[in-house]
């Protein structure tokens, strides 16, 4: 979390605000302005709170704006901490959330403006954030939260167990009970085809990668495609990629990760020969690299779950996927 404050006042609650929440403050002036700290702070995806009024905040942020899926969470408290509210990414950046810990620790009365929140009603957004799950076409949040918001009733149906009873106005039905109904919400990490449903992709993909050296990056890019698109993977269910320790600096997969805003994980061919497992192994890559597999071995070390994808290959890359230990929850 990032404070920023603009007077002595201010900047007096933006240290306790520090103190309290974790974070860093800074105050306006003295080689720190608001234009670049803001555009940093947007950057860096860490959540923004302004210790002044809502005007500053609007103006500073309103270049940066993208989207409720990419924006950070940003929130507004007076320097004499009466309100703190929630201005940006309510739900999916956590906002709300935020709004109420600023409130927490200031003694402020939290200001929160969505519709859902307001009447009391479930924010399916807001339960995905919590969860981990990715929202793969956020426009169809509104559909679901007008469902709830009108009083009818919304089914989800979800590939992982969720423990504990749903709240109000939500109906669950396994996935392979559906029979024919039409979901609402789709918690799956597989690709969903219906562009109707509100489909949420709960990230618990590592992506294993081999690859040859000096493999451009618009080849990785197509294979990755091709690999999602034959295996029905959806892409926002990845969480991190792994491989060997030989690819650590390779360029094109640097530069993939970096695309797609995930961190390259790598592994000594010791570690990846020591993982238990039934996988595809290769004689030339054992030559090679060390080691039989990569691309499987490397996905379940990095997973510490179960290979779900086994290796696919072509133009020099594969791709696995394992799947991380998940536990989705109503509480």
């Amino acid at each position: 979390m990032r404070i920023i404050s603009f007077t002595d006042k201010g900047e007096r609650l933006a240290a306790l605000l520090a103190r309290e929440l974790g974070g860093s403050y800074c105050r306006c002036g003295e080689g720190v302005t608001l234009a670049g700290w803001t555009k940093e702070s947007f950057e860096s995806g860490e959540d923004l709170v302004f210790v002044g009024a809502a005007g500053i905040a609007v103006r500073a942020i309103a270049p940066h704006v993208v989207s409720k899926v990419q924006d950070p969470a940003v929130v507004v408290v007076d320097e004499c901490a009466f309100h703190a509210i929630s201005l940006l990414s309510g739900h999916l950046g956590g906002a709300n959330e935020l709004a109420l810990r600023v409130a927490g620790a200031c003694g402020a009365e939290p200001v929160i403006t969505t519709a859902t929140d307001c009447n009391g009603v479930f924010a399916i957004d807001s339960w995905a954030a919590r969860q981990g799950c990715a929202v793969a076409n956020p426009g169809r949040i509104k559909n679901v939260s007008a469902k709830l918001l009108a009083g009818k009733q919304a089914l989800l149906t979800s590939e992982l167990p969720i423990a504990g009873e749903p709240p109000a106005g939500m109906r669950v039905v396994p996935l392979d009970k559906l029979a024919g109904k039409k979901p609402d919400v789709v918690v799956t990490w597989r690709q969903c085809v219906a562009q109707d449903v509100l489909h949420l992709a709960p990230r618990i993909v590592t992506l294993g990668v081999g690859c040859r050296r000096d493999t451009p990056l618009e080849v990785i890019e197509e294979r990755f495609a091709l690999f999602c698109e034959e295996c029905d993977l959806a892409p926002e269910a990845v969480v991190r990629v792994c491989s060997i320790d030989l690819k650590a600096g390779e360029p094109g997969l640097l530069r993939f990760c970096e695309e797609h805003g995930w961190q390259l994980a790598t592994y000594s061919a010791e570690a990846l020969a020591a993982i238990d497992g039934s996988f595809s192994a290769s004689s030339f890559v054992a030559q090679t690299v060390g080691v039989d597999n990569v691309c499987e071995r490397a996905a379940v070390l990095g997973s510490k779950g179960v290979l779900a994808v086994k290796k696919h290959a072509g133009a020099g890359v594969t791709f696995a996927a394992a799947l991380a230990p998940c536990r989705l929850s109503w509480d």
